[in-house]
């Protein structure tokens, strides 16, 4: 399937970039949906499913809609409003669309399942303004467990990419961009062709520009939101995904021991994956009140950061942690973006 968006000076005027927090939500609700997961995210799908499991996120009306091909719904990708929102921002759209496009996009995901909608969406199509609020809240609970502890790497690699991309621009033009996000789209002069799509493009000219999402889970896709009168949305895999969940060295512990402590260089090591004080003392051998206070003081410190998944806080290392561990990491790059 070969389809084209047409693209007037205007539109490639307006062309912009946007780190999305919703686009990682839906595209790994999407890798987490293949059986088995994609080999690239199988080390953080491991370590994120048992906790989706026991908060009953992995059979929920979020996990049902989101299925691993077919029908994305549009209303859950709304267009960002500026580079980077933060997910209540997003959240706050989703819960503002009408009742005819959450309709509309359902009725899309049950003509895929033989015409018949899952059970547990039937009350977000009967009454979607009051299953908006408990969909969002369903997102979020989500996002604590999937996506928040790892989020300073991923957003590295998605800025990362953003950068690499208008620096391109700046050097090369826009054209030269847009010929270069992913080998299925080829910009042509006037058209940006998309080859082998997964989505429906049925929007010809662009309109308002286009707005271009790099995703760490869109990969190896890419996927397309067109939805009047916003700007098409176009996510593609962001440069240096494949490296994203490679185990980062931390050459830099014994320099970092010298100022925070052997211990709390450690924990910062071991931080390398999110993990919950119980974890952390089992591995390192601190008693568990030790670990605990050691991570209020990095926490303070801006070292590492705590997200509540159900009972359970699961603490993660920030990227300027990271930097501290790998000196040799250039700086304003603290994830794998820049392969």
């Amino acid at each position: 399937m070969r389809t084209a968006l047409t693209f007037s000076a205007s539109d490639v005027a307006l062309t912009r970039f946007a780190v999305s927090p919703m686009q990682e939500v839906v595209t790994s609700l999407r890798a987490l949906a293949h059986t088995p997961v994609p080999a690239l995210h199988r080390r953080w799908a491991d370590q994120v499913r048992p906790r989706l499991a026991a908060a009953g996120l992995d059979r929920g009306p979020l996990a049902t809609m989101v299925p691993p091909a077919g029908h994305l719904p549009d209303f859950l990708n709304p267009a960002p409003a500026g580079p980077s929102p933060a997910l209540a921002e997003e959240l706050a759209a989703i819960t503002a669309t009408g009742t005819a496009q959450v309709r509309a996009d359902l009725d899309l995901l049950a003509a895929e399942r033989g015409g018949r909608l899952p059970a547990l969406l039937e009350p977000l199509y009967r009454d979607p303004p009051a299953r908006l609020a408990l969909l969002a809240a369903e997102i979020e609970a989500y996002w604590q467990v999937a996506l928040a502890p790892y989020w300073a790497r991923i957003r590295a690699l998605l800025e990362a990419d953003v950068f690499h991309r208008t620096r391109q621009a700046a050097e090369h033009g826009t054209a030269r961009v847009l010929d270069d996000l992913h080998e299925t789209v080829h910009w042509d002069g006037e058209s940006l062709r998309l080859e082998h799509r997964h989505c429906a493009v049925d929007r010809l000219n662009a309109g308002g520009g286009l707005l271009l999402l790099p995703s760490a889970f869109a990969w190896p896709r890419v996927l397309t939101r067109v939805l009047p009168p916003e700007p098409p949305q176009l996510a593609y895999p962001a440069r240096g995904t494949a490296t994203l969940w490679e185990p980062r060295p931390g050459s830099g512990t014994d320099a970092l021991a010298a100022v925070v402590g052997k211990s709390r260089a450690r924990l910062l090591a071991e931080l390398d994956s999110p993990a919950s004080t119980t974890e952390l003392a089992r591995r390192t051998g601190l008693s568990a009140a030790a670990v605990s206070q050691h991570l209020t003081a990095l926490r303070t410190a801006g070292l590492t950061s705590a997200h509540r998944a159900g009972h359970s806080v699961f603490h993660a290392r920030t990227a300027v942690a990271d930097l501290l561990l790998d000196p040799a990491a250039p700086a304003g790059a603290a994830g794998p973006g820049t392969a």
